[in-house]
């Protein structure tokens, strides 16, 4: 909402909840985790095709694909060239705006680790940096009495990292952070159209 605000003449899409989180069987990558729930890499470039051509059909000449998820990038990216290329003569892009991802999960780690908070803690899943941005976008995801690092089973539960010093105001640096990146990417993206 805060990019959409930030652009001005957006609108948001429904998200697209289900993106490949690994294989099923063996279970590979986040599906070693229960309520996981994954599509084939095909199917959910199949899904942001045809959202985009319907978005083209109702008239959208810039359609941005941002995904938080660093295994839906290369979908995103493949989904984009191809419909740009399709559409060449047609005045619509579809724009995959990798910048929001690595705001999230690379430049906003760097920035708390900067500050002096450890790799151990930060994490790569639920631990200090995501527990912070969710705190400071929808605390009421975040269950606050499971702030600890000896609160879940090892290996169980999903999470990497250390929760525990996670704050909504960290989490405000982040918002700020991956606001500002996107919203630059989105604009020169357009503007190269």
């Amino acid at each position: 909402e805060k990019i959409a605000r930030a652009l001005g003449n957006t609108l948001v899409a429904p998200v697209i909840a289900y993106v490949p989180e690994g294989q099923v069987n063996p279970a590979t990558g986040h599906m070693r985790f229960p309520g996981t729930v994954t599509v084939p890499s095909e199917t959910f470039q199949k899904v942001l095709e045809y959202a985009a051509r319907s978005f083209k059909a109702h008239g959208f000449r810039d359609i941005v694909l941002l995904g938080d998820h660093g295994g839906t990038q290369a979908a995103q990216k493949a989904v984009a060239g191809h419909l740009n290329r399709e559409w060449a003569a047609a005045p619509v892009r579809v724009h995959a705006v990798e910048e929001y991802y690595l705001a999230a999960d690379v430049e906003f780690p760097r920035l708390l680790s900067e500050r002096g908070y450890g790799k151990e803690e930060l994490g790569l899943h639920a631990g200090l940096t995501d527990t912070s941005l969710m705190l400071a976008v929808d605390p009421s995801m975040v269950r606050a009495s499971r702030l600890r690092p000896d609160s879940w089973p090892a290996g169980a539960s999903g999470v990497s990292g250390d929760p525990t010093r996670a704050s909504a105001e960290l989490g405000r640096l982040g918002v700020e952070m991956i606001v500002t990146r996107t919203v630059d990417a989105v604009r020169k993206s357009i503007a190269r159209r």
